[in-house]
Protein backbone atom coordinates (compact mmCIF):
# COMPACT_ATOMS: atom_id res chain seq x y z
CA UNK A 1 0.00 0.00 0.00
CA UNK A 2 2.75 2.76 0.79
CA UNK A 3 4.65 3.52 -2.35
CA UNK A 4 6.63 6.14 -3.48
CA UNK A 5 3.85 8.77 -4.23
CA UNK A 6 3.19 8.52 -0.61
CA UNK A 7 6.78 8.50 0.77
CA UNK A 8 7.40 11.83 -1.30
CA UNK A 9 4.54 13.26 0.23
CA UNK A 10 5.26 11.89 3.68
CA UNK A 11 9.11 13.80 3.60
CA UNK A 12 7.22 17.04 2.34
CA UNK A 13 5.38 17.58 5.63
CA UNK A 14 8.62 16.49 7.86
CA UNK A 15 8.86 20.89 8.29
CA UNK A 16 5.31 20.41 10.35
CA UNK A 17 6.85 17.99 12.60
CA UNK A 18 8.35 19.39 16.29
CA UNK A 19 11.53 18.34 16.80
CA UNK A 20 11.93 15.78 19.51
CA UNK A 21 8.86 14.36 17.99
CA UNK A 22 7.85 11.82 15.38
CA UNK A 23 5.51 8.83 13.95
CA UNK A 24 5.76 5.58 13.14
CA UNK A 25 4.23 4.43 9.37
CA UNK A 26 3.27 1.01 9.55
CA UNK A 27 2.30 -0.54 5.92
CA UNK A 28 -0.60 -3.24 7.01
CA UNK A 29 -1.46 -3.91 3.04
CA UNK A 30 -4.87 -3.26 3.36
CA UNK A 31 -4.31 0.25 5.15
CA UNK A 32 -1.39 1.97 6.88
CA UNK A 33 -1.47 3.25 10.12
CA UNK A 34 -0.07 6.10 11.44
CA UNK A 35 1.53 5.52 15.17
CA UNK A 36 2.62 8.69 18.00
CA UNK A 37 4.36 7.90 20.71
CA UNK A 38 2.44 9.44 23.35
CA UNK A 39 5.66 9.85 25.93
CA UNK A 40 7.01 12.19 23.72
CA UNK A 41 3.70 13.87 22.57
CA UNK A 42 3.11 14.33 26.33
CA UNK A 43 7.16 16.01 26.86
CA UNK A 44 5.75 18.58 24.33
CA UNK A 45 5.07 22.10 25.13
CA UNK A 46 1.65 23.15 24.34
CA UNK A 47 2.02 24.85 20.73
CA UNK A 48 4.17 21.54 20.18
CA UNK A 49 1.72 19.42 20.91
CA UNK A 50 -0.85 21.55 18.42
CA UNK A 51 1.64 21.37 16.10
CA UNK A 52 2.03 17.61 16.34
CA UNK A 53 -1.66 16.84 16.32
CA UNK A 54 -1.57 19.15 13.20
CA UNK A 55 1.38 17.30 11.27
CA UNK A 56 -0.24 13.82 12.19
CA UNK A 57 -3.12 15.02 10.27
CA UNK A 58 -1.56 16.58 7.60
CA UNK A 59 0.29 13.22 6.95
CA UNK A 60 -3.37 11.25 7.39
CA UNK A 61 -4.70 13.96 4.94
CA UNK A 62 -1.97 13.93 2.48
CA UNK A 63 -1.90 9.45 2.33
CA UNK A 64 -5.90 9.59 2.20
CA UNK A 65 -5.73 11.66 -1.17
CA UNK A 66 -3.48 9.06 -2.32
CA UNK A 67 -5.91 6.48 -2.12
CA UNK A 68 -5.01 4.69 1.41
CA UNK A 69 -7.11 3.78 4.15
CA UNK A 70 -5.13 5.38 7.61
CA UNK A 71 -5.85 4.44 11.23
CA UNK A 72 -4.01 6.83 13.69
CA UNK A 73 -3.01 5.51 17.18
CA UNK A 74 -0.96 6.08 19.69
CA UNK A 75 1.54 4.07 22.09
CA UNK A 76 -0.15 3.30 25.30
CA UNK A 77 1.59 5.19 28.15
CA UNK A 78 2.99 3.26 30.96
CA UNK A 79 1.67 4.77 34.44
CA UNK A 80 2.81 3.35 37.75
CA UNK A 81 0.31 1.23 39.71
Amino acid sequence: MYDDRMQRAFRSLQHFCPRGFGVDLVDNNDFITIRMPSEKLIKLEHDDKRRAVEYVYRVKEAFESLGAIVLVTRTPLDIPR
